[in-house]
């Protein structure tokens, strides 16, 4: 598998692991209760990757049968700016002291509710994960950085699959750094 996309693995790979302490770490009941009427609950974090993750399965399969259909990947994988920008704006938050930096808002299908049980909140998570990783899998040696898709949050923007894949686990590192800091664990 080329490196780039097994940086990928690794990313959902560790993003699962994370998530799986967190939720040993977070008491049931804390796990759907806000520390913080302005932000979001454990459960909520993890409904919106979910949320996501739902959104960007079927444009990556899609974007797969796309890139089956063009020649073989040459060498690295490259990333069109819009996915490079929004790549970066979905990562961790950077923090100077207590500012954080890079808030963005959330679009109103992609705000989670959160209120489903922590078994079916984690399943589905571990589900979906499974799922992009077998995609970015499938992947290797496609053309993945020439097949475009929309995306999701902003029906006009498109990048590149590539850039998708790349997004998926730093947008996750965000929101789990975000359930972390719920109940200070």
């Amino acid at each position: 598998m080329k490196k780039q996309l097994a940086q990928i693995v690794a990313a959902l790979d560790h993003a699962e692991r994370r998530l799986e302490s967190i939720a040993v770490g977070t008491p049931d009941d804390r796990w759907s209760r806000r520390n913080d009427s302005e932000r979001w609950s454990v459960a909520e974090c993890v409904a919106h990757l979910n949320i996501t993750s739902e959104a960007y399965v079927p444009l990556m399969r899609k974007a797969l049968e796309e890139a089956r259909q063009l020649p073989p990947a040459n060498a690295e994988y490259k990333r069109v700016f819009l996915g490079w920008l929004f790549g970066s704006l979905v990562g961790p938050m950077l923090t100077i002291g207590k500012i954080r930096l890079g808030r963005v808002k959330t679009p109103p299908n992609f705000v989670p509710t959160g209120d489903m049980p922590k078994n079916v909140i984690l399943a589905e998570f571990k589900r979906l994960q499974m799922e992009i990783s077998r995609m970015v899998k499938e992947g290797d040696g496609l053309a993945l950085d020439k097949v475009l898709i929309t995306s999701p949050f902003g029906g006009k923007i498109q990048y590149d699959c590539y850039s998708a894949l790349v997004m998926i686990p730093r947008h996750q590192e965000r929101h789990l750094d975000q359930a972390e800091e719920v109940w200070g664990s």
